[in-house]
């Protein structure tokens, strides 16, 4: 009877018939796991923490890395844009707390934002370094990216637009996203690292030509996934966040020990001044100084201003939207959280839930916010609900105070979750008919394309635009729907006018 009372499916249910009796359930269920959902997801409320937990530690780089490359894009100590590390750290902070707050609370998902690798890279090196706009300019594009994003949603085309992607396609983005969680983990720890000749390579592990400084972070990675995985295959709840925690450890013990003159580095800096620097740097920018595109115009004209704003926050728009699109339906069938047809749950909620993010990053100061590919590592720790994000949230916010704490896992443990997270997403490759052609071309190119492009836009873009052309040589062209049209046209005009 006491494995009764314990069973998930049971809790919160009342007279419930059991063999010949009718018993009463008498434990209670708590008003966060009724508002939530927990138990009917299957989860608890400490597996959603752990889950949250896991996600904030496996995206927390993003923090510094968004504020780095806004103020030293060049890594130079050149501010291009003319904005500071502490205003574009509150910036993503803050944007980071209300986009995860909103996908949780609306969507009910146990997913996290914060602006997006990539589309940070292009607001800054494109819009601002390429085509001279000015960081407030930028912002603008960002914001029409919002309202646009908003529009598509409330009006329903965002479902249509889902629909039209490709069964093949739809299957291998879980895929693909896997292999670049992976390749930006391998990155991160520096064990592929670049190459002139051949774009990337393999880091050296030579102890007689490269300094054990170098290696031994590659080595803590390397440790930290083969303990992850056995954990893991030992059913060892928590084996992420457990990971990541013991690789930190065992980073800072090697790094006391083995390495000569090794300091934390690390300053305590007033929150307050940081966030003085927010409201008078970034807050705001995008209507007090946007609209004005002045020196841009009388440097490149009227119609090279409008082409380049219509391209540009289509782009944007483009991008934020699939990249979104593919996370929201990776994270999910990692989880196998998909609906019975396949879909993402609550999917216009989650995506209103994005526009809203991307708006509030807009009057912040920030590049585009979108879901995070790392969200799959709160996912694969077992979180199932918005509690996941609610925890993440909160982390977020006292980070904002608190960077130091934040700067102290090292990108080498955090680099261990995302290689092991990858090796999940991939086993929905299984579901793709390789033996068919027409369907592995489509599926193997949006997957390639995804780590080697550093954007998982372009891996839909080429899956799709692949399923069109080959559907039409075949003979296959009533096959495809109308939206997959206007898709991949609006991606070939992307590619053309503003890649």
């Amino acid at each position: 009877m006491e494995a009764f009372f314990q069973d998930k499916a049971c809790l919160g249910r009342t007279n419930i018939v059991w063999g010949e009796f009718i018993v009463t359930n008498t434990k209670k269920v708590s008003g966060l796991d009724k508002f939530f959902g927990i138990s009917a997801a299957g989860s608890t409320v400490r597996t959603e923490v752990m889950a949250g937990l896991t996600t904030f530690f496996a995206m927390v780089y993003i923090l510094m890395v968004n504020a780095n490359m806004f103020a030293n894009p060049f890594g130079d100590g050149t501010n291009v844009l003319g904005v500071s590390y502490n205003a574009i750290y509150i910036a993503t902070a803050i944007s980071a707390v209300v986009g995860t707050l909103a996908i949780g609370l609306l969507a009910n998902l146990p997913l996290a934002q914060a602006s997006g690798m990539g589309l940070n890279a292009f607001f800054v090196y494109t819009m601002c370094v390429g085509f001279g706009m000015t960081y407030a300019n930028a912002l603008v594009l960002v914001l029409f990216d919002g309202v646009l994003f908003i529009i598509l949603t409330a009006t329903g085309l965002r479902k249509l637009i889902f629909q039209a992607i490709p069964k093949n396609v739809r299957v291998a983005i879980p895929a693909g996203i896997g292999l670049f969680i992976a390749f930006i983990g391998l990155q991160n720890a520096g064990i592929v690292a670049k190459d002139a000749s051949t774009g990337v390579t393999l880091a050296s592990f030579n102890l007689l030509t490269s300094s054990w400084a170098a290696i031994m972070p590659m080595l803590v990675t390397v440790v930290t996934v083969i303990a992850i995985a056995v954990m893991a295959a030992k059913n060892v709840r928590g084996s992420v966040l457990i990971g990541i925690v013991g690789g930190a450890v065992l980073y800072y013990v090697l790094s006391f020990i083995t390495v000569p003159g090794f300091a934390l580095g690390i300053t305590m800096a007033s929150p307050f001044a940081a966030f003085g620097e927010f409201f008078t740097q970034s807050f705001g920018k995008v209507f007090t100084e946007g609209f004005n595109f002045s020196a841009y115009t009388a440097a490149h004209g009227a119609g090279n201003t409008v082409l380049v704003i219509a391209t540009s926050a289509l782009a944007f728009c483009m991008v934020d939207m699939f990249d979104t699109i593919g996370t929201l339906y990776g994270a999910c069938a990692r989880g196998n959280m998909l609906t019975k047809d396949g879909e993402v749950p609550n999917m216009d909620k989650a995506m209103l839930a994005d526009a809203i993010a991307t708006t509030t990053g807009a009057v912040c100061g920030t590049s585009t916010v979108t879901t995070f590919v790392e969200s799959a590592s709160g996912v694969a720790e077992g979180g199932r609900t918005g509690m996941a994000s609610m925890v993440t949230a909160a982390l977020f916010l006292v980070a904002m105070f608190l960077s130091p704490i934040a700067q102290l896992v090292p990108g080498c443990a955090t680099a261990a979750a995302l290689i092991y997270v990858g090796v999940l997403m991939i086993a929905c490759v299984k579901d793709i008919d390789w033996h068919d052609v027409a369907t592995a071309v489509p599926a193997f190119l949006t997957m390639a394309m995804m780590p080697f492009t550093y954007n998982i836009s372009y891996g839909i873009a080429f899956g799709l635009i692949a399923y069109v052309l080959i559907s039409l040589f075949t003979g296959k062209m009533k096959e495809i729907k109308v939206g997959t049209w206007v898709i991949s046209a609006l991606f070939l005009a992307m590619l053309f006018l503003t890649h």
